[in-house]
């Protein structure tokens, strides 16, 4: 594949992403044609397939952060749901965010494409999650039957701003805890103490409440197993406090409510 094939192949992800930061469809293809002119201008700026996603979206980027009122947050009053959100969010993390939770960027490339360090992109990915809970601050029902881990989950999920309302060992704890207060998020293991399932806890729950559910299990092959509609968002034992408190910002912010 050339160069030019691999650049259009990555067109309607760019537009996509385009969209998510600037809030509009007409200015995100805006920049798109911006950028896309540059590079006809100057082919090299892509110097080969190999890297021209990362190549194309770092483009994108330094054209839209060379404009300073790109670089304020808007109150983003004429706008609704997902991009009223994503407007709120300050510029650099929304970028951050966007490229590793949209855009499915590892933390390296979004640190490359962002040409900043690893660490400051980590920062800034945390601090849209602390944005993200100030839109959407949520009562959390934790369902985990490993005292230690349910702590760490407890603490990671207060840490962004969020309430713990209970935590659960069993599946009948989890279906008892939703009768008496409705969670707007769940964090769920599958394995649990009487050796019931979290999976299926969390199918019931389902069923009475439309909440975005994170799983975090040492199992993942017996959720993702292809033969039917696997979890959005799950986390692996052992896993880092980055990796709960990115699924958590993504769960919440992604979350599409059933109509």
């Amino acid at each position: 594949m050339s160069v030019s094939r691999a650049v259009g192949a990555q067109i309607p992800s760019l537009r996509r992403f385009a969209r998510a930061l600037t809030g509009s469809q007409k200015s995100g293809d805006a920049y798109v044609t911006e950028t896309l002119e540059s590079l006809v201008a100057d082919p090299l700026l892509i110097p080969s397939e190999a890297v021209a996603k990362a190549a194309l979206y770092r483009l994108f980027l330094t054209m839209w952060n060379s404009v300073e009122v790109n670089q304020e947050t808007s109150p983003a009053t004429t706008l609704t749901g997902f991009d009223r959100n994503l407007q709120t969010i300050s510029p650099a993390p929304r970028q951050a965010f966007l490229l590793t939770a949209l855009e499915g960027f590892s933390l390296e490339d979004a640190a490359q494409i962002m040409l900043i360090s690893e660490k400051e992109c980590r920062r800034l990915i945390e601090q849209a999650g602390r944005e993200i809970a100030e839109q959407a601050v949520s009562d959390v029902l934790i369902i985990e039957d490993e005292p230690l881990i349910a702590l760490e989950v407890a603490e990671i999920a207060r840490s962004m701003g969020h309430t713990v309302h209970r935590v659960a060992r069993t599946r009948r704890e989890a279906i008892d805890a939703v009768s008496t207060h409705r969670p707007q998020l769940v964090l769920a293991d599958i394995q649990l103490a009487d050796g019931s399932s979290g999976m299926d806890a969390v199918q019931e729950i389902l069923q009475s409440v439309d909440v975005p559910v994170v799983f975090i299990t040492a199992h993942p092959e017996r959720l993702l197993t292809g033969e039917k509609p696997e979890p959005t968002y799950l986390v692996e034992k052992p896993f880092r406090s980055e990796t709960i408190k990115a699924m958590i910002s993504q769960a919440l912010f992604f979350h599409a409510p059933r109509p």
